[in-house]
């Protein structure tokens, strides 16, 4: 099939052992083949054979996650760092990942991870019960599934989820959006906020810097946008690829007509990694010139990222212009939202603030 590339099964290679899971949203085909329906590639994965993803695996019919419970990352993070600036700022969040993605972005920074399969990194179960009771003894507000794509590792994700909320402890979902409706319409309620990277409004970029579609994406981002959960978006501006005035008119344009103009919008800067070493880093001006046209397109929040005491990283009031949050870096100096308000004008800001 178009954009899916299978992989064999290494011989003897049983990553998981016992604590395997029978994957999510699969079709049983003919010829003990199965159709994957988790992500848009839409995988047919015949027996003894792995989907795009390499994370899951057919089984003589029957299809499984080898990732379940096996995170290769585990860590305590701001959850600015994500960034998410709209849902409980300065809380911690304990990060947690699999191996494995649904895309192969050029640029991704954490590609030792993204890009590898159970067979390379074969971390020691950790249950989701084990996951929450870290989460809880970090004293994190959230659990986030972050650094690699949590899509691949869904059935995991949603446990994590589970447990953690039996805890009080709600989950973050950092995305990059490419997500069938039904398995994002299932994780709607497990989640209370998702962060999409929004790699370009070009499906070139997408196709040819991704491996991946853009269309899927936004189709997702319309079904997030009616949903009801949280959401914010980032953009990482990488020069000459997906920086022009054209782009980023269109782009936030489509956000503000298609999406909400209260969407968080990220402008994040690049710098040269994995496979794109060649492009110098972002120039500071031209995030700035980003947010412009985003404002003036009607985006009322719109930050920049990876320029540490860069004003844009502040939440302004868009009614009376007030300081609502002063950052720096991932820090919170200043925060003047009460009760989800205003402190100045009293306007109701969007966000998940308690």
């Amino acid at each position: 099939m178009a954009g899916c590339a299978l992989a064999d099964t290494p011989a003897g290679a049983a990553p998981g052992g016992e604590n395997l899971r029978e994957a999510s949203f699969y079709e049983p085909l003919d010829g003990d083949r199965v159709l994957c329906k988790l992500c848009p590639r839409g995988c047919v994965v015949g027996d003894k054979q792995r989907g795009y993803c390499r994370v899951r695996e057919n089984r003589g019919g029957r299809y499984y996650s080898l990732v379940y419970g096996r995170p290769c990352a585990l860590h305590t993070d701001p959850i600015e760092k994500k960034p998410f600036f709209h849902v409980y700022p300065g809380s911690k969040a304990f990060s947690i990942a699999t191996v494995g993605c649904n895309m192969a972005c050029k640029f991704c920074q954490n590609w030792d991870i993204s890009q590898a399969g159970p067979d390379d990194i074969q971390p020691p179960y950790q249950s989701p019960e084990a996951i929450a009771q870290q989460a809880s003894t970090a004293g994190t507000r959230t659990i986030a599934y972050t650094y690699t794509e949590p899509t691949i590792f869904f059935e995991y994700m949603a446990d994590c989820a589970k447990a953690g909320k039996a805890r009080g402890i709600e989950s973050v979902v950092v995305s990059n959006g490419f997500i069938t409706a039904e398995a994002q319409t299932a994780l709607f309620p497990l989640v209370k906020a998702i962060k999409i990277d929004f790699k370009a409004f070009t499906p070139s970029f997408y196709r040819d810097t991704c491996d991946g579609f853009l269309e899927p994406v936004k189709e997702s981002l319309r079904r997030l946008a009616k949903s009801g959960v949280w959401y914010e978006i980032v953009v990482l501006l990488i020069p000459t690829l997906n920086d022009s005035t054209d782009e980023i008119k269109r782009m936030t344009a489509w956000i503000v007509k298609d999406l909400s103009p209260d969407v968080p919008l990220h402008f994040s800067r690049y710098h040269p990694m994995y496979k794109i070493k060649n492009i110098p880093p972002t120039p500071p001006d031209t995030l700035r010139r980003a947010r412009q046209i985003a404002v003036a397109e009607g985006c009322r929040f719109v930050y920049i990222g990876n320029i540490p005491g860069e004003e844009a990283q502040n939440t302004i009031c868009p009614y009376c212009q007030a300081m609502l949050i002063r950052r720096y870096e991932y820090r919170i100096l200043e925060n003047n939202i009460v009760k989800g308000t205003c402190r100045a004008c009293g306007k109701t800001i969007a966000g998940v603030w308690e």
